[in-house]
């Protein structure tokens, strides 16, 4: 089965879906199915993206960005600076 990647605004489109669906009495099991999604996927996203707004989504999905950014950044100063130790003690 060919993976799909969805928007986190897709993501909770489907889940007011379900919200939806499961409070008109629809099991779990049936929700999943129409929604195109296994139950472990459901639950991930449940866990994941539940209350959320589509605006705060979006704003999760920059602060990621932006952290996955200045984590990159603190390792490459880090190792700069590793470097430049190693270079003043004289073990180049």
């Amino acid at each position: 089965m060919k993976k799909k990647r969805h928007s986190s605004e897709q993501i909770i489109r489907k889940l007011r879906e379900a919200e939806a669906m499961m409070s008109s009495g629809r099991g779990l099991a049936e929700v999943c199915q129409q929604l195109a999604v296994s139950e472990q996927t459901f639950h991930r996203w449940r866990n994941q993206y539940g209350g959320m707004k589509a605006d705060d989504a979006k704003h999760l999905k920059e602060l990621e960005i932006e952290n996955r950014r200045l984590k990159k950044a603190v390792a490459d100063l880090t190792l700069d600076k590793q470097i430049l130790e190693e270079a003043l003690k004289g073990k180049w």
